[in-house]
């Protein structure tokens, strides 16, 4: 199955759940203050669970929600029993929060069918929609391949060299306060401020509520800045949140997008001493 765009709605899922090449993940991580540990586990009918601060990070690196080598997401996506024909769609039970960057990681590891369930699991349920609370047996191993893409991942070595340029526009999904470094960051050890000619667009100002906002919004919030390149690069604390603006600029069209993985988390490291603007 595919859908007509990359993010549906809880209507087109439930119609389509029927359709056994769908694989339904919940990419749910807590937020920054905001804990579901200890919470009743709800959860879409027939779920599997995308283990983004689990499996699917890097646990050798010192960085939180580090990508994981693309032979380790390959074997990982097998075990949930995706195939390369399977139809993909990612949700959270925040509404819009680690979906998107779930959505990003199968883009960078080469796969396509992937799409975003708007509202994830408070929508779902608002529409009165069945819930369970336990993750569905995986089906039997895929054949998923990996195929890591370059063109959608950056590193710190990427921004050093492309910062100062005109051929991409930064955008920070972080706050305004920590984006001025007015706020000190939640992790310690870090500077604050950002990178050097990035814009920001904190992710929240692209959501309307638990929903992705309308396309003219977000079209409007990416005009306000001026933005002359053809290349979008995301940031964030580290990596999560930058997904969600990556995706909104997806929505309205931009065809190269990249998430800077390290993100604030790895940049406003003191001891880098990397360029940063206040």
């Amino acid at each position: 199955m595919i859908f007509d765009s990359s993010l549906i709605t809880v209507t087109q899922l439930a119609e389509a759940l029927k359709d056994n090449t769908i694989i339904l993940l919940d990419c749910t991580i807590d937020k920054v203050g905001k804990s579901l540990k200890g919470k009743k586990l709800e959860l879409i009918p027939n779920s599997l669970f995308f283990d983004i601060e689990g499996k699917l990070s890097d646990k050798r690196s010192k960085l939180p929600h580090t990508l994981i080598a693309p032979e380790v997401f390959e074997e990982e996506m097998q075990m949930l029993g995706i195939n390369q024909e399977s139809t993909v769609v990612v949700y959270d039970c925040w509404g819009i929060y680690s979906a998107p960057r779930a959505w990003w990681m199968f883009k960078v590891m080469g796969f396509d069918k992937v799409y975003v369930l708007n509202g994830g699991l408070p929508i779902w349920k608002k529409n009165k929609y069945p819930i369970t609370t336990e993750y569905a047996d995986a089906p039997a191993r895929g054949n998923f391949k990996a195929n890591f893409r370059g063109d959608w991942y950056a590193d710190k070595e990427f921004i050093l060299e492309h910062y100062k340029g005109t051929e991409i526009d930064i955008f920070d999904a972080r706050s305004k306060g920590r984006f001025t470094g007015l706020v000190p960051e939640p992790r310690k050890g870090l500077h604050g401020g950002h990178i050097p000619h990035s814009k920001n667009i904190p992710y929240e100002v692209v959501l309307a509520g638990e929903v992705f906002a309308n396309k003219e919004d977000i079209q409007s919030l990416f005009e306000h800045h001026n933005t002359k390149s053809s290349e979008h690069v995301f940031t964030c604390g580290s990596g999560i949140t930058a997904s969600i603006i990556a995706f909104a600029s997806h929505l309205i069209g931009t065809q190269k997008i990249r998430v800077y993985d390290g993100s604030w988390a790895e940049w406003g490291i003191e001891e880098l001493n990397l360029p940063i603007e206040k």
